[in-house]
């Protein structure tokens, strides 16, 4: 085994040719950044301020979006930073806040496409109970479990991470996670790696099964419904689904990059895949809620229109 040794700063070693064109890179992540903020932050903003929006389904996707701009400001303002410095490093407590804060977004965003999944199973598959079922008391119990059921599952893999005595401090990565972390130790890791497979398993892999089970039950109602119910159904679904969808395979991206070195892929593209689940899905989320859901579209109609009234 390595001598351990106290490690405070983190080497950051990804960033390689981006620095050459830094600015141009610093401008789209700025971009990037502020449109998650303010698209997010007007969904959150609408959806609290109108009480017409205060149910469920709404509740939930304000929750989605408050998890949205969690998770890239995880990753953004110390993203920019290290754009515009000579050298690019994190002392070993940010780094460690950015592991649970990117960890815990990225559970969190899955269990709560989990409960968006069983809100529609109830309203599509037992209509007449969906209000009694789904009380806002139930909705919040609901949000909390999905956050409390994630950031538990991980502050344990976290305490794990933390214990371990490190040899290395180079990060391959434009930012820490729990891997980055733990391959700079000089112990054993087996039983990190069993708990993450477990956590995988747990959240990435059984979310998803209960979200599928949803849409099974949810596509036999609907194969028996009249078309007005298909519609509707389908219109109060895809959104969702989308989200689903669009969050596993950005997720599947980074667990691609962990297995595999993939020496020949430009450097640029190895970044790009690595930080798509921060940054398509906050910025996507928002534009499939608020445009495609006629009654935020109609929200934020009226909040644009009184906006430019005041102006005149």
């Amino acid at each position: 085994m390595e001598n351990s040794t106290y490690i405070s700063t983190f080497i950051i070693t990804a960033y390689g040719e981006l620095t050459n064109i830094k600015y141009f890179y610093v401008v789209c992540a700025l971009i990037g950044y502020m449109m998650i903020l303010f698209a997010n932050g007007l969904l959150i903003t609408v959806i609290i301020t109108h009480k017409s929006l205060h149910k469920p389904m709404y509740i939930f996707i304000c929750a989605l979006a408050v998890n949205g701009v969690y998770g890239s400001t995880g990753l953004f303002p110390k993203l920019i930073v290290d754009l515009l410095s000579d050298q690019q490093s994190i002392s070993y407590l940010c780094c460690l806040a950015q592991v649970f804060c990117i960890h815990t977004y990225m559970g969190c965003e899955l269990t709560i496409l989990g409960i968006m999944a069983l809100d529609r199973f109830v309203c599509i598959c037992n209509p007449l109970r969906y209000h009694s079922i789904m009380t806002h008391s139930t909705v919040y119990k609901l949000i909390s479990a999905a956050w409390f059921y994630a950031i538990a599952l991980f502050s344990i893999h976290f305490i794990l991470t933390v214990r371990l005595p490190l040899c290395g401090m180079t990060i391959k990565k434009i930012y820490c996670d729990n891997w980055s972390v733990v391959r700079l130790s000089c112990r054993d890791t087996s039983v990190n790696n069993i708990f993450g497979l477990f956590i995988t398993a747990a959240i990435s892999g059984l979310v998803p099964l209960l979200t599928l089970y949803s849409y099974v039950r949810i596509l036999i109602v609907c194969v028996h419904a009249s078309r007005e119910t298909r519609a509707k159904a389908l219109q109060t679904c895809m959104p969702h689904l989308i989200s689903m969808v669009n969050f596993i395979v950005d997720i599947l991206f980074e667990i691609f990059l962990h297995r595999f070195e993939l020496v020949g892929m430009p450097q640029a593209v190895r970044i790009m895949m690595s930080i798509q689940f921060l940054v398509v899905a906050p910025l996507l989320n928002p534009m499939l809620y608020g445009f495609k859901m006629s009654e935020i579209k109609t929200q934020l109609t009226k909040l644009t229109r009184s906006l430019k009234t005041s102006d005149v």
